[in-house]
This record gives structure tokens, C-alpha cells and sequence, in this order.
């Protein structure tokens, strides 16, 4: 059994699928672990460090591989490079992606997106989105921060006293939740908002105030699976007033609001960035599906006035070292759950699993998940 640990070929993507601590565990398990060179420079990980830890650093391990480990999903060229029946394991971003899923298929790999695995309480530990987004709602406060030109927290001094910043955050989910904590820890006022009521009492118990137009439609908003529903267009208008009001007071705010398989939903019109203040800050963790905020430029810092629109891609990966930890992680119990038989020390697939049956795409030469079968 052996498992490849790729390069990232994306210049934009500094994690790395493994650690020389999965590595160990790995091996452990009876797997021979082949890791490209320079695999985990950029998260602070040398070569060295891996074989210390039992892997075998080498150009090319792929290609032989019967697992390969991955951040993002595999270049064409990489697709390629793999043998058929190799099982390839990555954040694979498969909406809107039809002709990279028939790459993977028609190479006869079988490809699993960690990115959808449900969201039951056995799968948390394999969860990379929420890892991920932790770390981004923690990096958005300090990239506000690092753009604000106040201090956060309310500081009394003998030359006077320096008034606490507000903070808004839009998107009550796992990076929603870390930007409170982490604004609040900073000492700043903090209020945060989302259409699915459970989130309330978790913005309160962190100690920020929960703004929303709490109507019917707001008592039946979130799916089955914990993510927020699609609100009318009246809802819409009524929570869109309400934020108006408010972003007009506010020094900072950070949105966080996406929906699988769609675009980021629009919360902040131009109109509501006009009307910030001078020097205020807004981080739009959704850029990379088109942003939440009018004016968010992917990949810089836009000015609109004197106001600053942060649209960072890959936030994670800007804190490389941690992200790597984290999503390495959630691929070792992936892969010890349900892929490889810790006894016999082998592969063995759990086809049947509801976590296998969530995250695969493909297997045999086919598109297998149900949400991303070809169009007739």
C-alpha cells in the first residue's frame, strides 16, 4: 500500500496533505509513504522532517501510487500521471467543475471531495471545511485589524481614551463563530448576523449582540444538513434595511455567507459601503464564489473611498502551518475510518459508508455522487 503525499503545483496554494505526525500514523498503519521534495516548504515542514517521521522523500511518487494525497484538486497533467484505481483525495471543488470531474473519471481514478462529507457527528473529525474555516474566521479579524488604522480594544490612557471598535460579522457558521470569538478577545463590540435562528443563542453565549428580523420565514431558515436556506426576495428586503442601518455605525465588518454549489449571496450593496465611514474595513471571506460584498476585488485590497474592501483568496493558506495541521488531520481519520483496514493493513473501501457515499465523485470510469451526474 502505497501513499503519495503531492506538491501543490497551484503557486496560490502553500498547504500540504500531510505531516510528518500523519506520516508516522500512516506508516503505522503499513503504508509506504512517498512524499515529493519540497511538498512542505511552504508550511514550514522540510524534507528532512518527513523522513524522520518514516516517509520516503522522492520526485514522482503518484504515479505509482494506490492513494494520493492532495490540498487541491489534480491538474490534468497530474490526472495523467496516476494508475488506474488509484484513489485520489482532495478538496476537489466539483460545482461548476463537469469537465475536470470527467478528467478524473475517464482516468479510471476514484476521486473523494473532502469538501462534501456530511455532516454527521462521526464525520467532525474529517470535516475540512469547518477546520479550514475556522482558521479563515480567526485570519479575517486579524487582516481587519491589520487594515484598520484604531486600535480594537477600548483603551484608557492618560491622554485620553480610545473607544472600542465595532465589529459586524455576517455568517454565523464555523468562521463566522471564530471571528466573533476572536473580535471579542481582541476587545471589540461585537454583533454578528444569520438567517438560521439556531445561530442566535451562539452569537449571544460568545458575548456579541444577534441582529436579525426574527419573522416566520426566519423561524423555519436552515436545512436539515445545518446550512442556511435560500430567503425570498421580501425577507431579503427586510433583512437588507435592517444591515443597512447598522453597517452605517460600524467600523468592521466580515462576511462569511456561503451556499454549496451557488454563488456567495450578495449582503452589502455598494450603496451600504458608501455609507461607512471613512477608514473602515470590510473582509469578504466568500470572494473566491464571487463575494458577498459589492466592490470586492479577488485576490487585493479595493478601495472604495476611504473605505477598504479585504477580498484575500485562500485565507487559510495564510496561515499555512496551522492549515496543514488541520486538513492533514481530517485526511488521516478519513483514511483509517474508511478507506483502510487498520487489521489486515490494507486497503479496503467502505463503499457503502454514508461518508464514502457523500464524498466520492468518481469510481470505474464513471461520475458516481448523485449531485454531479451528467446532463442528459
Amino acid at each position: 500500500m502505497r501513499i503519495a503525499v503531492a506538491r501543490e503545483t497551484d503557486a496560490a496554494e502553500p498547504r500540504v496533505a500531510a505531516t510528518p505526525e500523519t506520516v508516522k500514523k500512516l506508516v503505522a498503519l503499513g503504508a509506504e509513504v512517498v512524499v515529493d521534495p519540497g511538498a512542505g516548504t511552504r508550511s514550514g515542514i522540510l524534507d528532512l522532517d518527513y523522513e524522520a517521521a518514516g516517509a520516503r522523500v522522492a520526485a514522482g511518487g503518484a504515479k505509482d501510487a494506490d492513494i494520493v494525497l492532495k490540498v487541491r484538486r489534480p491538474s490534468a497533467d497530474e490526472i495523467k500521471s496516476y494508475k488506474k484505481g488509484a484513489l485520489v483525495v482532495a478538496i476537489m471543488d466539483p460545482y461548476g467543475n463537469e469537465a475536470a470531474l470527467k478528467q478524473l473519471a475517464d482516468a479510471g481514478v476514484a476521486a473523494f471531495a473532502m469538501e462534501l462529507m456530511p455532516r454527521i457527528t462521526r464525520a467532525q473529525s474529517m470535516d475540512v471545511l469547518s477546520s479550514q474555516a475556522n482558521l479563515a474566521g480567526y485570519r479575517a479579524v486579524i487582516e481587519a485589524a491589520e487594515e484598520y488604522g484604531r486600535a480594537l480594544p477600548m483603551m484608557m490612557t492618560a491622554a485620553g481614551t480610545v473607544p472600542a471598535a465595532k465589529v459586524f460579522i455576517m455568517g454565523v457558521g464555523v468562521a463566522g463563530l471564530q471571528a466573533i470569538a476572536t473580535a471579542r478577545r481582541l476587545g471589540a463590540i461585537v454583533t454578528a448576523t444569520d438567517v438560521r435562528p439556531a445561530t442566535k443563542e451562539q452569537v449571544e453565549s460568545l458575548g456579541a449582540k444577534f441582529l436579525a428580523v426574527e419573522d416566520e420565514e426566519f423561524k423555519n431558515a436552515q436545512t436539515a444538513g445545518g446550512y442556511a436556506k435560500e430567503m425570498s426576495k421580501e425577507y431579503q428586503a427586510k433583512q437588507a434595511a435592517l444591515v443597512a442601518e447598522h453597517i452605517k455605525k460600524q467600523d468592521i465588518v466580515i462576511t462569511t455567507a456561503l451556499i454549496p454549489g451557488r454563488p456567495a449571496p450578495k449582503l452589502v450593496s455598494k450603496e451600504m459601503v458608501a455609507s461607512m465611514r471613512p477608514g473602515s474595513v470590510l473582509v469578504d471571506l466568500a470572494v473566491e464564489r464571487g463575494g458577498n460584498v459589492e466592490g470586492a476585488k479577488a485576490g487585493e485590497v479595493a478601495r472604495v473611498g476611504e473605505v477598504k474592501i479585504v477580498g484575500y483568496l485562500n485565507v487559510p493558506g495564510r496561515l499555512a502551518a496551522s492549515a496543514s495541521a488541520l486538513y492533514a488531520k481530517n485526511l488521516l481519520t478519513f483514511l483509517e475510518t474508511v478507506v483502510i483496514d487498520k487489521k489486515e493493513k490494507k486497503i479496503a473501501v467502505a463503499w457503502d459508508d454514508e461518508i464514502i457515499k457523500g464524498t466520492a465523485l468518481t469510481r470505474d470510469g464513471a461520475v458516481i455522487h448523485p449531485n454531479f451526474q451528467p446532463k442528459a
